[in-house]
């Protein structure tokens, strides 16, 4: 068994198809089945389901595909630690993360790539936490920063960063007097603003809601965070947004930020990677990293900005 069979085997589940299979792993067509079709001679089982045209894998290669993607993360994992043992961390890291966090994952990725200027980060947004968690097990992403809850995370390695807080940003004008915070039957009287429902943004609004047989009908539903902010700032509007993207975007022009009372919405925002031991010497740098940066320090209370 040779790793470029393992690499052709698992290109071709990833890109369903045996020419771009092939295009990826820059071999030939044929190069590539035929490979394919050694391994499955060693194996002993049928791997691929072929017709005039790639059919899906066999009940055999769906099972296996996974320990192939693992022996192959387990040999580049095996190289980037002897090379770390040599000249220092190098290598790539692969970060997915879900909308909320685009404004505070460079609070992570920063000191990273300062401690380890060698190593290369790709930062993958606008993904779901559900999809991160399904790209991590199948070896496509080195670690995740989403929300934990309603996902299954067993066999994963969970390090906390910080708590995400709703606050509500709204026009000056629109407000009857000066207050730090506000209530949830006064807010939802002002014109809102929201994130579109289904987003994890708008369903932590909409649940905690729920729970106190209140909710909520925004005028105006929109899937931009830059959408959310413009309206604001024409004074005329109110949002609700996680605490977090104050810090990174400021206060709208004219705008104030409240906190929101009874209830109070929380929500975590964790990294997620594989739980393997040793596993990769730069995932392992990058949660010594998380743990070590305190992310959940710089937010402090629920209406810091």
């Amino acid at each position: 068994m040779l790793f470029r069979q393992l690499e052709y085997f698992v290109a071709l589940a990833r890109e369903r198809h045996f020419a771009h299979a092939a295009d990826a792993c820059h071999v030939s067509q044929p190069a590539l089945s035929e490979a394919i079709r050694k391994l499955e001679h060693e194996l002993k089982v049928p791997l691929v389901r072929r017709g005039q045209k790639f059919e899906g894998l066999t009940p055999e290669g769906e099972r296996l595909v996974h320990w192939a993607r693992r022996i192959l993360a387990d040999r580049d994992a095996l190289t980037l630690e002897v090379t770390a043992l040599q000249t220092g961390l190098v290598g790539e890291l692969r970060l997915g993360v879900v909308p909320n966090a685009a404004t505070t994952v460079a609070l992570l990725t920063d000191s990273f790539c300062a401690a380890h200027p060698l190593v290369r980060v790709q930062v993958e947004t606008n993904l779901r936490s559900a999809g991160i968690i399904e790209r991590i097990r199948r070896f496509e992403l080195d670690a995740g920063i989403l929300y934990p809850d309603r996902h299954d995370t067993d066999e994963l390695l969970v390090t906390p960063l910080y708590q995400e807080h709703q606050v509500l940003i709204v026009g000056s004008d629109l407000l009857a007097g000066k207050s730090d915070s506000i209530s949830w039957s006064d807010a939802l009287a002002l014109p809102l603003c929201l994130l579109t429902v289904g987003m994890r943004g708008r369903r932590v609004i909409d649940d905690a809601l729920a729970a106190e047989g209140l909710s909520v009908t925004p005028q105006l539903e929109t899937d931009s965070v830059a959408t959310l902010f413009a309206h604001v700032c024409t004074g005329r509007w109110a949002s609700i947004v996680p605490q977090t993207w104050i810090r990174t975007l400021g206060v709208p022009a004219g705008a104030s930020v409240l906190r929101l009372q009874d209830p109070s919405i929380i929500a975590a925002m964790v990294l997620v990677t594989r739980a393997e031991d040793p596993g990769s010497v730069v995932t392992r740098a990058l949660v010594q990293t998380a743990r070590d940066a305190s992310i959940g320090d710089v937010f402090g209370g629920p209406h810091q900005a």
